[in-house]
């Protein structure tokens, strides 16, 4: 694997790595929160934080977890297809995954946009939206990418 591919594969995994980062942050926080609320000091915003860091953990991950086709898969349709079948399908499946994450990431983008120019914050700590939605927008477009990957290996017989 070279070239594309592989460019494709280390930016997924630089974005899994961030998605670990944000889902130690919150259980770090957790924890900490219900400790400090134990001595009547909880720290503030947590909800807001664990909700924009839980956004980066689902949306930063997706990548990888497609690259390694580490999903949920039902298969038991696709393995009494041929070959060809299979592949047709996988086609056909990927194809409309890679519109709905453009059409997805086109639409965060344009969202972040918005926030961005309203300045649009979270209610309790005041932080903007706009960082986490330009975020889940470009991760969309990896996506996308890595489908195309997906498709090329069908194309060219490796993917099965």
């Amino acid at each position: 694997m070279g070239g594309f591919p592989k460019t494709v594969k280390n930016l997924s995994r630089f974005t899994n790595l961030l998605a670990g980062v944000s889902l130690s942050f919150i259980m770090f926080l957790t924890v900490l929160d219900v400790i400090l609320r134990f001595f009547r000091k909880p720290i503030v915003g947590t909800y807001e934080l664990v909700g924009f860091a839980g956004a980066v953990v689902i949306g930063f991950a997706l990548p990888l977890t497609s690259w390694d086709r580490a999903q949920i898969y039902v298969d038991f349709f696709l393995e009494k297809l041929p070959k060809t079948g299979r592949s047709l399908m996988h086609l056909f499946t990927r194809g409309l995954s890679i519109a709905l994450f453009a059409a997805l990431g086109w639409n965060l983008i344009r969202i972040a946009m918005d926030y961005q120019r309203t300045g649009e914050v979270s209610s309790t700590l005041q932080l903007p939206f706009y960082p986490v939605a330009y975020g889940l927008g470009v991760v969309c477009f990896l996506q996308c990418l890595v489908l195309v990957c997906h498709v090329l290996n069908v194309l060219g017989g490796k993917y099965e």
